[in-house]
C-alpha cells in the first residue's frame, strides 16, 4: 500500500510540476544572434539606442543586438569572410526589426514636424512615409534583411558624413546610414570617385554573398532566397 501511495505522489509531482529546461531561448526557431555566427561582425544597432531619426529607442529594441535568420547569418559571415583578407569589416546598423518597432517609426511620423538636417533634410517628417522613406511594413521584419557598411578592421574612422548615422567609423559612402535623401540612393550621381567605390565594393560582396540591394537605401540588403517569404514577425530584439 505504502509503495502504491509514493508512486501516486510521484506520478502528481511529475505533472503538476514538470523539469523545465534550464535555458529557455525566446528567439523562434530558424532565427540566430548574428554573434553567435560570425563574431567579428561589429555591430551598431541604431534603434536600440538614442543615435537614429528617431532620437529615441524605438519600441521593441530591448538590446542592442543583431538578430537573424539563420541562412541569413551564414550568409553575412561569409560576406565576412571574403572582406576580412582586405583588412575589412562589416559594420550591421539593422537587422531583424520587430513588427512593434515598424508600427511605431510610422506613428511618429504621423506627429509632424520640420525637416531634420541630420536626418532627413530635405523633407518634412510628416511626409516620410509619402516619399518611401519609411515603410508601413518592412522586409526587416521577416529576418532576413539588414542594413550594412564596410569600416576598417583595425577600427579607425575614416569620414563623419554630414547626413545619417555618425561616429559609426565606416569608409565613405556619400551618406550615413539612414539619411532620407536620393543621395542616398544606391546609384545616385554625382558622387564622389571614393563614395563611388565603396557603394560599389559593399553591392558587389553582399551580391557574391546571396543578398541583393535596395535601390534607394545603398546599406540595406535582403537575402535572395529568404526562409520566412510570407511572414512577419514580433517578438523583441533581445539578448537571450
Amino acid at each position: 500500500m505504502r509503495q502504491a501511495i509514493l508512486r501516486v505522489g510521484f506520478y502528481a509531482l511529475t505533472v503538476v510540476a514538470p523539469v523545465l529546461p534550464a535555458h529557455a531561448d525566446p528567439l523562434p526557431a530558424g532565427f540566430v544572434r548574428l554573434a553567435d555566427i560570425a563574431p567579428s561582425i561589429r555591430q551598431d544597432i541604431r534603434y536600440a539606442g538614442t543615435g537614429n531619426f528617431l532620437h529615441r529607442k524605438v519600441n521593441g529594441y530591448d538590446t542592442p543586438v543583431c538578430v537573424l535568420t539563420l541562412q541569413a547569418a551564414q550568409a553575412l559571415a561569409g560576406v565576412q569572410q571574403a572582406i576580412a583578407a582586405k583588412g575589412l569589416t562589416l559594420v550591421v546598423f539593422d537587422c531583424y526589426r520587430p513588427a512593434r518597432a515598424v508600427a511605431d517609426m510610422g506613428e511618429w511620423t504621423r506627429n509632424g514636424g520640420p525637416p531634420d538636417p541630420q536626418w532627413y533634410p530635405r523633407v518634412r517628417r510628416g511626409d516620410l512615409i509619402a516619399k518611401g522613406y519609411v515603410g508601413e511594413l518592412s522586409t526587416h521584419s521577416r529576418g532576413s534583411t539588414v542594413d550594412v557598411a564596410i569600416a576598417r578592421a583595425d577600427g579607425q574612422s575614416v569620414v563623419k558624413p554630414a547626413c545619417g548615422a555618425i561616429d559609426a567609423g565606416t569608409l565613405d559612402f556619400g551618406t550615413g546610414f539612414d539619411c532620407f535623401d536620393p543621395t542616398s540612393e544606391t546609384a545616385h550621381r554625382p558622387l564622389g570617385n571614393e563614395a563611388t567605390a565603396n557603394r560599389k565594393l559593399l553591392v558587389s560582396a553582399m551580391l557574391a554573398g546571396g543578398f541583393k540591394n535596395y535601390a534607394r537605401e545603398w546599406w540595406h540588403f535582403t537575402l535572395r532566397h529568404e526562409p520566412f517569404l510570407t511572414q512577419r514577425f514580433d517578438f523583441p530584439v533581445s539578448a537571450e
